[in-house]
């Protein structure tokens, strides 16, 4: 039934105007907004796989990954984003390097947020 449909996912925020500055200017994907959708974004993604954000007055953030970033090099990723301005989450338990990867345990990972407080990650490919 589905198999030949392109799928897209969304999250919400509980602002436009800061989500679009951080998706477009720090991450710097490419992002629409849909006035005539209650200022729904779109973020534009590699592979023609839209995601879609959208205002809730009364957003929560997910309390799990919503966004992964696949990176050749995981180091020079983190250093960008922290030159960006981007904190990466630490986690109890979790065992996390200075920068606040995760290795050795599956790809190495690292988690920051959206400005809303949604988890995203950078993760390496190899």
């Amino acid at each position: 039934m589905f198999t030949d449909t392109k799928a897209f996912s969304g999250f919400s925020v509980d602002d436009t105007g800061r989500a679009e500055r951080f998706y477009g200017e720090t991450l710097g994907l490419r992002v629409t907004r849909d006035a005539a959708m209650g200022g729904l974004l779109t973020l534009h993604i590699a592979g023609d796989r839209p995601v879609l954000v959208y205002p809730k007055d009364d957003h929560v953030p997910a309390t799990y990954t919503v966004l992964n970033f696949p990176v050749d090099d995981i180091d020079r990723a983190v250093d960008e984003l922290i030159a960006r301005g981007v904190d990466f989450a630490r986690y109890d338990g979790m065992p996390q390097d200075e920068k606040g990867v995760m290795r050795g345990q599956g790809p190495a990972i690292a988690w920051f947020t959206d400005p809303a407080g949604n988890i995203l990650s950078v993760l390496q490919q190899s």
